[in-house]
């Protein structure tokens, strides 16, 4: 299983392809490509990579799907014996991004084909068994 740790709105997230992520608001418009560049780890069929404090050459490629906003949080600020209250609500801004590969030294180690492949199989076997 090829996966990445990858840093982005100052937190750090596992990220696989062909799965979607929600990161803090990135500038940058819906269906369009971006490229993470802040990768910390990289483990590719038991192969480990680690950065110090980045892997060299590693790159993740995704598309944003879309911007929304998280859910909502409450915000509740009490002074007792002080007659002080404050509710507040908060909703993060979001983008949530699909990972479509994971590149180390301009080679894809894993991405959407691979992930397509393995989908047009599972049927096919699937169909095979019920003829039995």
């Amino acid at each position: 299983m090829t996966y990445a740790i990858v840093e982005t709105g100052g937190k750090q997230i596992r990220v696989e392809p062909g799965r979607f992520y929600d990161v803090d608001r990135l500038a940058i418009g819906e269906d369009e490509q971006i490229t993470l560049d802040r990768v910390l780890f990289v483990s590719n069929e038991g192969e480990a990579h680690v950065g110090q404090p980045t892997v060299e050459g590693a790159t993740i490629t995704a598309t944003v799907m879309r911007h929304l906003r998280g859910r909502k949080l409450i915000v509740y600020k009490m002074k007792p014996k002080k007659k002080t209250r404050k509710k507040r609500g908060h909703r993060q801004e979001l983008t949530r991004l699909m990972v479509d590969a994971i590149n180390l030294n301009g080679t894809a180690l894993a991405g959407a084909a691979d992930t397509s492949a393995s989908s047009q199989t599972a049927p096919a076997a699937a169909g095979a068994a019920e003829e039995e």
